[in-house]
């Protein structure tokens, strides 16, 4: 699916333009810009978490061009308007987070580096996971990296090891291209709002569900055994205090106060041993912090426009 998608409570941003890559691997990727509203003081690059895709970022980006910025977007393989490495359209697997690595390369190439300097990123859960490997790379091209609730760890695993085992095994065994254990292709914003993990706000909620009724090819459903491995390889490394003191970008995390995806304490302990972090812990706040009803949100912007130079108030 190319084409942006809109609905009566979700517009698309004006001026926007649709970008397919070709990854490394001949795989499809939906990308798009939104120009700033006058001249640019810079562009921020979007990063969605798992299971997400641009349109559930207008609002956000609609923020953002108000702020003077052009705005750059990625669906991630596997999701959103990108291919699937699977023939099952709900599966959203990869093999190792090296291949979001070599898409990322691809979007600046082709999408970012035209858009003006200095750029920034925005990320979210799984896209900070990778924007923060990325920097401890030491070539992120972003002047300034914001993640909010990254997912630096995972929240309430009982047996944490165990957990990391399983998944090795069950893939190694050939079962990584099926869902996690229990799990199956229904998507959460297929759910009842009552019990969800991700936001408190139901008018947002109900916003993007309504995009997903009228695109229902956007959704994925739950993990494979395959993502949950690489996933957990990729924490494995975080856990060390010398991978966040390698990182010199300045990084600015905010972590939800009803948090219930990721874990607040491994992501303070990350921050802590940041050279240039600063972590932001937002009260009343489950997992999207941008999904979140008004006055977080307010809490979110006020230490963005702090953070990141050239910000304008909206």
């Amino acid at each position: 699916m190319l084409e942006l998608v809109a609905t009566p409570d979700n517009p698309i941003p004006d001026g926007a333009v649709v970008h397919q890559l070709k990854s490394y691997d001949d795989r499809r990727l939906r990308a798009a810009t939104f120009p700033a509203r006058e001249t640019p003081r810079g562009t921020v690059a979007v990063f969605q978490g798992h299971n997400e895709f641009i349109e559930k970022y207008f609002e956000t980006i609609e923020a953002l061009r108000k702020r003077g910025f052009d705005v750059v977007a990625l669906d991630w393989r596997g999701q959103g308007g990108s291919e699937r490495e699977l023939e099952d359209p709900r599966k959203g697997h990869i093999d190792d987070f090296s291949q979001y690595q070599r898409d990322l390369e691809v979007f600046v190439a082709d999408v970012l580096r035209p858009r003006p300097q200095p750029w920034f990123a925005l990320a979210h859960s799984m896209g900070g996971a990778i924007l923060l490997d990325t920097a401890h790379a030491g070539r992120p091209p972003f002047e300034r990296i914001v993640v909010t609730a990254p997912m630096v760890d995972l929240a309430n695993l009982i047996f944490p090891r165990g957990a990391r085992w399983l998944a090795d095994t069950l893939d190694m065994l050939g079962l990584g291209a099926q869902f996690i254990p229990f799990g199956g292709g229904r998507n959460f914003l297929e759910l009842p709002f009552e019990g969800n993990k991700l936001t408190t706000d139901p008018v947002r909620f109900a916003r993007n569900a309504g995009i997903v009724r009228a695109a229902p090819s956007l959704l994925i459903g739950d993990p494979t055994i395959g993502w949950v491995n690489a996933a957990f390889r990729l924490m494995n490394r975080f856990d060390a205090p010398e991978y966040a003191r390698q990182i010199r970008t300045p990084i600015l995390a905010y972590s939800a106060g009803l948090e219930n995806v990721v874990s607040n304490p491994a992501i303070e302990r990350f921050v802590q041993n940041l050279n240039n972090g600063a972590l932001i812990p937002i009260s009343g706040s489950k997992h999207e912090i941008l999904m979140e009803r008004d006055p977080v949100r307010e809490r979110f912007w006020k230490a963005f426009d702090a953070f990141v130079p050239g910000s304008g108030k909206a």
